[in-house]
């Protein structure tokens, strides 16, 4: 389909936009014409914006609702100004991840000013997003996930909160910042066990912070997994716990072959947990090396 001619009518809308933009300058807004012209220029940019979604020019598209929105923010306007910019960030998703993130980064700074803490903790998960899988930023994406849960715990929504603590234990782990992950997965277990709802998931929140444990110490993991079983009885008959029981010394029965596979077959071992045990199986290999 052809949409060149909805990109020139784009192009006209923001001309005119433009102009309106410009005779409104040096009269300021407390004039009932000039603000008039403003929000008229505000409703131009988003028809153009629109415009140019319908001719997949994200690019474009992002920068008149830009426009739009940083109008609407000079006529005090917030919340047409947070959705305008949300429209924006949406668009440049597409093309250019940095500059959607400076679009959400406005968004959220308008709903904290606004004392909406819930709706800017789901943008700071949308750019935690975008630098997982678009700037691979680990750091960056961890740093945002934690502000929203922070922002989530401040509206007491807890679930939301632990959901995000969940994606920055996950990350801080695969960059062996285990006490950071450790702390995590003990929080949210505890916070699991004591909820009728929730208690089925305690036993993989304990074994992963028992994995973390691992990783780091055998002697402090074999004290941690009898710690989880005495907080949390029903681990000790989860699947979860038999693999990573310590015995002989020290040595892990969970890095056995056969128990492994055996795991595997009834509930698929994802790639965090199958990392974590080569991690650990590597460490038992290395000590055994040094004490040879």
């Amino acid at each position: 389909m052809d949409n060149s001619g909805k990109e020139k009518e784009a192009l006209a809308l923001i001309a005119e936009a433009d102009k309106k933009r410009k005779c409104s300058r040096g009269f300021g807004i407390l004039f009932g014409g000039s603000s008039r012209k403003y929000e008229e220029a505000c409703d131009m940019y988003v028809r153009a914006g629109n415009m140019f979604k319908m001719a997949k020019n994200w690019s474009a598209a992002g920068s008149a609702f830009s426009q739009a929105a940083q109008l609407h923010l000079q006529m005090d306007n917030k919340l047409d100004g947070a959705i305008n910019f949300l429209d924006a960030g949406n668009a440049f998703k597409k093309v250019d991840p940095q500059e959607a993130i400076n679009c959400l980064t406005q968004v959220i700074e308008i709903y904290t000013d606004m004392g909406r803490f819930t709706i800017a903790a789901k943008h700071h998960i949308s750019i935690a997003e975008i630098y997982e899988s678009e700037l691979l930023d680990v750091n960056k994406a961890i740093s945002h996930y934690e502000q929203a849960a922070d922002y989530y715990k401040g509206e007491e929504s807890t679930s939301a909160a632990n959901k995000c603590l969940l994606k920055v234990a996950t990350y801080a782990a695969q960059l062996e910042q285990y006490q950071k992950a450790i702390d995590i997965y003990e929080q949210i277990g505890t916070y699991a066990m004591d909820s009728v709802l929730l208690k089925y998931g305690a036993k993989d929140h304990f074994f992963k912070a028992a994995l973390c444990h691992f990783c780091v110490d055998m002697l402090n993991a074999r004290l941690s997994v009898q710690r989880y079983e005495e907080m949390f009885p029903a681990f000790s008959d989860a699947r979860e716990c038999k693999l990573v029981k310590v015995s002989n010394g020290g040595k892990m029965v969970c890095l056995d072959c056969l128990t492994v596979k055996d795991f595997d077959t009834i509930s698929r071992l994802d790639q965090w947990n199958t990392t974590m045990l080569l991690r650990i199986k590597k460490q038992i290999q290395d000590e055994e090396s040094d004490l040879r």
